[in-house]
């Protein structure tokens, strides 16, 4: 008698990967700067199968190809230059966000006495006011998803519209180990867009700071199809590091 095949168990971090991978669809030739291993691993995916003219770096000062060999020179200031004229799709952290996407990765706690001194603002406000900024976020807590962020790096939906730059202002999702977010709720408020698979609506709520909007039915994130799957895990990354940042 022979076995039937059977389909291997996706894991909640190829989940995550896939999430992050689907940000960057139909971008066309912009530059992917994922900040984080999963958001690297999703850039990967992108650009191997369905966004095939995503440019990718190394971080510092190349454009590189699939197998991180230099394609081409990318100094600091052709850098803004791509930055400043939104040709750049960046997936940042958050140490705390809000309803409306405002993002805080300076410090916890009141600005003129901290009790927690993080990274700063970095390049956050130019990052949101001139090109997409997506975020990741590996454990999703009401410690990270608050009602108010203790002080604004990365510039909201609210804040940018009442300053009038909302030109190049775009948030296009959040991907946390629980599910996907984007900001088409009421006003550009958060909303659940989908959940992981093994997740629940409620779950993703009680570890949310504030009330989050849904709209009907919620869906899981999408399935990767035999080819993402086998790019994962032989190709992007063969030592399984994807498990170690998200435990299913």
């Amino acid at each position: 008698m022979t076995a039937t095949p059977t389909t291997p168990t996706v894991t909640r971090a190829e989940y995550c990967v896939i999430a992050c991978a689907e940000a960057w669809r139909d971008n066309g030739e912009v530059l992917a700067s994922p900040m984080g291993l999963i958001p690297s691993f999703g850039a990967r995916l992108a650009k191997r199968t369905f966004s095939p003219d995503l440019l990718l770096t190394d971080g510092e000062a190349l454009l590189v190809g699939l197998d991180g060999t230099p394609e081409g020179w990318l100094p600091y200031r052709r850098h803004l230059t791509m930055v400043t004229g939104g040709r750049r799709h960046v997936m940042m952290g958050a140490s705390q966000i809000d309803r409306f996407g405002n993002q805080n990765i300076s410090c916890i706690g009141d600005w003129e006495r901290p009790a927690r001194q993080l990274l700063g603002v970095r390049g956050a406000p130019v990052n949101t006011l001139n090109n997409p900024v997506s975020y990741w976020i590996p454990k999703h807590s009401t410690r990270v998803f608050v009602e108010r962020v203790d002080m604004v790096s990365g510039v909201g939906y609210d804040r940018a519209e009442a300053a009038g730059v909302t030109r190049f202002h775009h948030l296009p999702r959040v991907v946390s180990d629980l599910g996907v977010l984007d900001f088409g709720g009421p006003g550009h408020a958060m909303r659940l867009a989908c959940v992981h698979p093994g997740v629940t609506v409620e779950e993703v709520r009680a570890a949310t700071g504030f009330e989050l909007a849904a709209a009907g039915e919620v869906p899981y994130t999408r399935e990767p199809t035999a080819d993402e799957l086998r790019l994962i895990r032989e190709v992007i990354d063969p030592k399984g590091l994807r498990e170690r940042e998200v435990r299913g």
